[in-house]
């Protein structure tokens, strides 16, 4: 085997107590807080102690039978996440349960914030799910990411890019988060790893920000790398080992595809320019994973307002017909190909061919 060499040298990010207080108080700079100087200061205390020590997931139990090393002790809300996922494929994998689509609104705008009006998006996934519930036995789930902008408390953390390391480090679902040592909190990943896995078909809607994905679907996008090719058993690489995920990395690693099989649409409109970029942009990602792209009808790309003032979008987008329609097949064909798969009559030509070069 490769002779295993972990590389380190990069600056020390470790913050010192000054600091570190200054950061946990700008929270509470509202003067209301003032009243609770005393209390705060308290929680300041404890706070830089978890810090300091690194009380990354403080509260563990063992995992069981079920693991590589049953005796190991893994985080609660990993576990919790990890269960809710596999609820969530018993559900998709029961042929009595409702057809299931997830849509996703990739547009950070929203009028609970400071555009202080809807985005055309949320409009175009009110039609889309409107249009996917007429169809019997079919369900809808949303994910808003607008609500990272809106939304107290809602958020994604960036992906700290684990799977360069070694894939056996990336674990499925992410056990990066929470890390309650760097307060990194309330991830909401814990709660959209279900939600893909119990689909039978996802549609992304979405706006083209400066040529590529809005921020917060690029985090979503980022964060579900895990789903291709990470490791659903941490206590193979003794947590967060780096030496041993290299080396059950190059013992030969199976890289499962956790989401392949599903259905895929994809939408997405611009005002001046990019739009045909993430459009394909999405359908590779999406491939990658292992999804299945429904029908050609299924991804499209289009201006809206092309040039025009944005003052005005919402009025061209009451005007554009045709842009209206072209979703509404692109969600339609998701339909069918997600009915026909369920039947057993949707084609999978390469089933059963074995990749030559994993990754």
């Amino acid at each position: 085997m490769t002779d295993i060499k972990i590389r380190k040298g990069m600056p020390d990010v470790q913050i010192d107590k000054e600091l570190f207080t200054k950061r946990f108080r700008d929270r509470f700079f509202d003067p209301d807080f003032d009243a609770a100087n005393d209390e705060i200061a308290k929680v300041i205390d404890l706070a830089w102690v978890a810090y300091d020590e690194y009380h990354k997931n403080p509260r563990k139990t063992v995992g069981g039978e079920e693991f590589f090393d049953p005796t190991a002790k893994l985080p609660v809300e990993w576990l919790a996440a990890r269960k809710a996922i596999i609820d969530a494929e018993a559900q998709r994998s029961d042929p009595k349960g409702p057809a299931r689509i997830l849509l996703v609104n990739g547009s950070s705008r929203s009028d609970q914030s400071c555009p202080g009006e809807m985005s055309k998006t949320w409009r175009l996934i009110e039609m889309t799910r409107d249009l996917i519930l007429q169809e019997k036995g079919f369900e809808v789930e949303i994910i808003d990411l607008s609500r990272l902008t809106s939304e107290y408390g809602r958020v994604i953390y960036p992906c700290k890019g684990c799977v360069s390391t070694a894939q056996p480090l990336c674990h499925y679902p992410c056990s990066c988060y929470p890390n309650f040592a760097m307060g990194q909190v309330n991830d909401w990943m814990s709660e959209i790893y279900p939600m893909w896995a119990r689909a039978h078909g996802v549609m992304i809607i979405t706006p083209v920000n400066w040529y590529q994905a809005p921020s917060g679907l690029k985090l979503m996008i980022d964060r579900l790398v895990c789903a291709d090719g990470g490791n659903a058993d941490p206590t193979t690489t003794g947590g967060k080992d780096p030496k041993k995920a290299k080396e059950l990395e190059l013992k030969g690693w199976p890289y499962p595809k956790h989401l392949a099989g599903r259905l895929f649409a994809v939408s997405v409109h611009g005002d001046a320019a990019g739009v045909e970029n993430l459009r394909r942009i999405l359908c590779d990602w999406l491939e990658d994973l292992g999804l299945i792209k429904a029908a050609h009808s299924a991804a499209t790309g289009a201006y809206l307002g092309y040039y025009e003032p944005y003052a005005t979008s919402h009025d061209d987008y009451d005007k554009d017909d045709g842009f209206r329609a072209e979703i509404s097949n692109a969600a339609l064909s998701l339909v069918s190909a997600v009915k026909l798969l369920r039947a057993g009559k949707f084609p999978l030509a390469d089933a059963n061919l074995h990749a030559p070069r994993e990754k």
